[in-house]
């Protein structure tokens, strides 16, 4: 057997070993996206959305049923929003009691829509080192800012961004089906205080005062 055949044999046995490597190196360690923001896609927040920047009150974005947006001192059912990420960095703003959605017109107006218009309710997020948030129009690029107290129709494009605190939203406690009793605390006077024996059980007279 020549050099030349021996060193052909010799790499031949090599090339299924180097195969079974690479294979379980993959398995073990699969390669990681290279942008952290893909895994908010898809993800869905429920915030108040509040704002102390240089407004004329503290104010929450509230999306009311006639599609008016304005500044609500307090929380409220219709300032609790529903925050869902369209693509990395990119969010849609739905008001979950009025579901009407957060839009802003070519003028800086914003407005509450039954129906999602990509290009008037689609809002960029960037997230800031204090905890607060701003918000721009994807499309018009203007920045998210709530109208002045007794004036949501006022043009609000030439003046910059406000910063947002976002607030996380509890949700409501379900409620019971009718007919059926919450559960009541044990009676701690009682001989069977978790009431495992039954209720003919009657209470033992050493626990009467």
């Amino acid at each position: 057997m020549g050099w030349e055949e021996a060193r052909s044999e010799h790499l031949g046995l090599w090339v299924p070993v180097l195969a079974v490597l690479l294979l379980e190196a993959c398995r073990a360690h699969p390669i990681p996206d290279s942008s952290p923001l893909l895994q908010f896609g898809g993800q869905v927040r429920q915030r108040y959305l509040y704002t102390d920047d240089a407004q004329e009150t503290e104010a929450h974005l509230e999306i009311r049923a006639d599609g008016t947006v304005v500044g609500a001192a307090r929380r409220s059912p219709e300032s609790l929003l529903e925050l869902k990420a369209l693509k990395p960095g990119v969010i849609q703003i739905l008001g979950v009691k009025t579901s009407r959605f957060l839009c802003q017109g070519p003028d800086g107006t914003l407005y509450g829509s039954l129906h999602f218009d990509p290009v008037a309710c689609s809002f960029r997020e960037l997230l800031l080192e204090v905890g607060y948030n701003i918000y721009h129009s994807e499309t018009l690029g203007l920045p998210l800012r709530l109208p002045p107290r007794n004036s949501p129709y006022r043009d609000l494009a030439p003046r910059g961004p406000a910063r947002f605190l976002p607030l996380p939203g509890l949700l409501p406690a379900p409620l019971e089906p009718p007919g059926v009793p919450g559960p009541q605390p044990p009676d701690v006077g009682s001989s069977d205080p978790l009431s495992m024996v039954g209720p003919s059980q009657g209470r033992s007279p050493s626990y009467t005062s």
